[in-house]
């Protein structure tokens, strides 16, 4: 199979990349990457070498480039996102323009070229707060961020091309991913990397919203397993199925780095923030697909690399990185000016 993996210098797609090159030794994979803020080649070093691996620096709503890379690959996996809730709470309108315009741009180069697979990897954030009991893949969409909104919208482009041309795209939706190489901006390797510099956790409101973290390894193998034993126009929940909430992963944090509990901070809840995300991946498992990293293991492993690895995150947190957390971690009281 030939791949052109979008977005593949990011936190999963460059996971993804890593595993088709190794598992899959008669594939190919082009990475097409605009290389923002959290996109990194560096991701990329332990398979820059493969003859079967090619980069291009490039932006998916360029419909020419796109178009030149469509003709010489089987398949499109679409990571390319922008995928912070707080960032599109900024500026939502690039959000837009490459979640919904870049979907649709990418859509229309695999239909011209023929593909037989088109591959969407989407959030559970799109099925909006739910809760009581579990998303499952026919819910209806109900979007509650700027963020997941562009994701569905995204989603919604995928569903008129089904229906109008019978294009042959899966929609993926994954729960809350961690891992090493994850950009630190994200909760966990916030958390880890704060805490090693003896810096506040900033926890939002009071630490109860829920997420289902699931291991990077495990999310890319269940886009793979869609990829290859999915049907086409069907859409597949990727989760780990556990639920976990801001202060245990604080706490997980601290306990393994063997840091005070008083570096947990409280700030001010974010906008619109969604209570619960839970999702049902019955579907995916009748393929075979199994998560197989528990949370335990997994922040554990991730801790150490974090660790491990300064020289990777340390770069990143500079600059714009700490403009951008001075305007979102507040603190929950502020003692008023005299």
């Amino acid at each position: 199979m030939r791949l052109l993996v979008t977005g593949g210098a990011g936190f999963i797609g460059s996971e993804f990349v890593r595993m088709t090159l190794r598992d899959y030794p008669g594939d190919s994979v082009v990475v097409l990457d605009k290389l923002t803020y959290a996109g990194n080649e560096r991701n990329l070093d332990s398979v820059r070498t493969d003859p079967r691996f090619r980069f291009v620096r490039g932006d998916i709503c360029d419909a020419a480039m796109v178009g030149e890379l469509a003709a010489d690959v089987d398949v499109i996996v679409n990571f390319a996102a922008e995928s912070h809730v707080d960032r599109s709470l900024e500026a939502p309108g690039q959000f837009i323009l490459t979640d919904v315009f870049g979907t649709f741009v990418l859509m229309d180069a695999a239909r011209a070229h023929g593909h037989q697979r088109f591959v969407q990897v989407s959030t559970d954030e799109v099925y909006g707060e739910v809760n009581h009991g579990l998303s499952v893949e026919g819910d209806p969409l109900q979007p509650r961020s700027p963020y997941s909104a562009s994701k569905a919208g995204g989603e919604l482009q995928i569903q008129a091309y089904r229906t109008s041309y019978a294009f042959p795209a899966i929609v993926t939706r994954g729960s809350n991913t961690y891992g090493p190489f994850q950009y630190p901006e994200k909760i966990i390797p916030l958390f880890i990397t704060n805490a090693i510099d003896d810096r506040p956790l900033p926890i939002y409101g009071d630490g109860g919203a829920v997420r289902d973290y699931l291991f990077v390894e495990d999310h890319a193998r269940g886009i793979d397993c869609a990829l290859r034993k999915g049907a086409a126009g069907m859409d597949y929940n990727i989760g780990a199925g556990g639920e976990t909430d801001g202060i245990t992963v604080a706490d997980t944090v601290l306990r393994l780095l063997g840091k005070p509990s008083s570096l947990k901070q409280f700030v001010r809840d974010r906008l619109g923030h969604d209570r619960r995300y839970a999702l049902d991946s019955t579907r995916l498992s009748g393929l075979g697909w199994r998560p197989t990293v528990s949370f335990e293991a997994g922040i554990a492993h991730t801790v150490a690399w974090f660790v491990e690895h300064e020289e990777w995150w340390r770069p990143l947190k500079s600059g714009e990185f700490w403009e951008f957390y001075q305007r979102n971690y507040k603190p929950a009281v502020e003692t008023p000016a005299p």
